[in-house]
């Protein structure tokens, strides 16, 4: 149950307490260039969390079993040139950022040759800011957040396994969805709207994904709370069900 309420939270989270664009104000490239359109910006959307996706599921695995202090695979490798003391305190997380760029970059060639082979027309709207994704912050952003969890972790019982990896970059990308398109809404409704030419462009974006950022931190301390329920619910279940247990070891012991 507690690994369930941890899943609920991360995602949360990621998708609207946390969110990358309207929290931390990375990406911002691919949100304001484009935002234009509702259906391009969902089609961004959507190819930011398949790449974001797969990004951390590599890189998870990278950092798990290469990168980190201790990784299984590189203390087998250097127990072959050193004691196995030395091996286990090898840390190779220097490489991280070179790992990381790799596998996005590897990632977003994927997405490009299945969306120009499919989906030509999305292809031509996504434009220059679809291989932009290879340098997309949020997703590099993501990766390092997940190795933040995994290595620099003193708790072993607190490091973020496979599935709290997957599950977070993939609600951070459909937290990056619902930003790119409620700034994609507001956009065409504004083109219908008089308004002032300073303003007009990057000024009147930027305006709105201030107050739009305003309004996400709104959200704040959503997460305490829930988490806080849905502790005291886990709390009451474990107490039931150990209630009649030791009732019925009072009964057998009476008897």
């Amino acid at each position: 149950m507690d690994y369930m309420i941890s899943i609920i939270l991360i995602a949360l989270g990621a998708a609207i307490i946390n969110n990358v664009i309207l929290h931390f104000f990375v990406g911002i490239c691919p949100f304001i260039g484009v935002s234009r359109r509702v259906d391009v910006a969902f089609g961004m959307g959507c190819a930011v969390t398949f790449v974001i996706t797969i990004a951390a599921m590599l890189c998870w695995f990278f950092t798990f079993y290469i990168l980190r202090t201790g990784a299984p695979l590189t203390t087998w490798a250097a127990s072959f040139f050193m004691d196995k003391a030395a091996a286990s305190q090898l840390d190779l997380s220097i490489l991280s950022y070179i790992v990381y760029i790799f596998v996005i970059a590897s990632s977003v060639q994927f997405v490009e040759m299945y969306v120009r082979k499919f989906f030509p027309p999305l292809y031509k709207a996504f434009g220059v800011y679809l291989p932009l994704i290879t340098t997309n912050c949020c997703i590099l952003f993501a990766c390092l957040n997940i190795m933040a969890n995994i290595s620099g972790v003193d708790n072993p019982a607190e490091v973020w396994d496979l599935g709290k990896a997957i599950v977070y970059a993939f609600f951070a990308g459909i937290g990056f969805t619902v930003a790119i398109v409620i700034m994609a809404g507001i956009r065409e409704e504004l083109e219908l709207c008089d308004v002032p030419k300073c303003l007009q462009g990057p000024g009147i974006t930027l305006l709105v994904a201030g107050i739009l950022s305003l309004a996400f931190m709104g959200f704040t301390g959503v997460d305490k709370g829930l988490e806080k329920v849905l502790r005291g619910n886990s709390d009451k279940q474990t107490q039931q069900i150990e209630q009649p247990a030791a009732d019925k070891a009072v009964v057998a012991m009476n008897g």
